[in-house]
C-alpha cells in the first residue's frame, strides 16, 4: 500500500475543493460522487431504522409492563423489572448508535465539503483535510463517538424520559396499592426492606444522570455534531 505521501496535499486549495471540478469539468466525478452519496445515505437510513426499531420495542415493552402492573394485585417489582428491561434496550441502542454514526458522519462530510462547495465554491470547504480523513475512514472504518458518548446521547434523547416515567409509575403504584403502609416501607420486597429498595433505585437514578452528562463537544451536540455527525478534526 502506498504511504500516502505521493505529492497529495489534502489541504491544497485545488485538492480540497474538488466540488468545483464537479460542475466546471466533465470528468465523470459528479456521477461517481452521486452513486457514492446515494449508497451512504441508504446505509445511514438502514441504521437509523435499526435505532428506531430498538426505541419502538423499548417503548412497547415498558408501556406493556406498566399497564400489566396496574391490572390487578401485581407486585411493584414488575415495574422495577421493566426499568431493567429499559436499561438493556439502552445498552443495545448505544452500540447501534455508534455504528449508525459511522455512516452518518460520511454523509455529513460529503454534504459539507463536496456538494456545498459544488453549489457555492465561494464559501470554500468546512474541513481542509476532509479528503484525507474520508479516505482513511474508508480504509479503516471505526466509530467516531465513544460508547460512553453514545450512551449519554441516547439517554438524553430517549431513555431518561422513559425511565423517569416508569419510576413515577412505580411511586404511584406504591401509593395506590399500599395506601396503609408508609413510604419507604411500602417499597419492600420479600427478604429486602423498603429502605434498601429505595436506596438502590436512588443510586440507579444517580448513575443514569451522571452517565447522561456529555464529555465532549460532539456529545453535547455543538455545531450540529451530535445531530448530523462529522469526521473528527486531526
Amino acid at each position: 500500500m502506498s504511504d500516502g505521501t505521493g505529492g497529495f496535499d489534502p489541504e491544497d486549495p485545488e485538492e480540497k475543493a474538488i466540488g468545483r471540478e464537479m460542475v466546471d469539468q466533465s470528468t465523470g466525478l459528479g456521477s461517481i460522487a452521486a452513486h457514492l452519496y446515494r449508497g451512504e445515505v441508504e446505509r445511514t437510513v438502514e441504521w437509523r431504522d435499526r435505532l428506531d426499531t430498538t426505541t419502538d420495542w423499548a417503548v412497547t415493552v415498558m408501556s406493556a409492563i406498566v399497564a400489566y402492573s396496574f391490572s390487578g394485585e401485581i407486585s411493584h417489582a414488575v415495574i422495577l423489572a421493566g426499568v431493567m428491561m429499559g436499561t438493556v434496550f439502552l445498552l443495545i441502542e448505544a452500540r447501534r448508535f455508534r455504528d449508525y454514526d459511522i455512516w452518518r458522519s460520511r454523509v455529513r462530510s460529503l454534504q459539507e465539503n463536496l456538494f456545498a462547495n459544488a453549489l457555492d465554491p465561494s464559501q470554500g470547504v468546512e474541513h481542509d483535510a476532509w479528503r484525507a480523513q474520508l479516505s482513511q475512514d474508508y480504509r479503516d472504518p471505526e466509530p467516531k463517538i465513544s460508547y460512553r458518548g453514545a450512551l449519554a446521547h441516547r439517554l438524553r434523547r430517549v431513555y431518561l424520559p422513559l425511565i423517569a416515567a416508569m419510576l413515577l409509575a412505580w411511586l404511584f403504584h406504591l401509593w395506590a396499592f399500599n395506601p396503609d403502609e408508609p413510604f419507604p416501607e411500602s417499597a419492600g420486597l420479600p427478604g429486602v426492606s423498603g429502605t434498601v429498595v429505595v436506596a438502590v433505585v436512588a443510586l440507579y437514578v444517580a448513575v443514569l444522570l451522571v452517565a447522561a452528562i456529555p464529555l465532549s463537544p460532539k456529545g453535547r451536540g455543538e455545531s450540529g455534531a451530535a445531530d448530523h455527525g462529522e469526521l473528527e478534526e486531526s
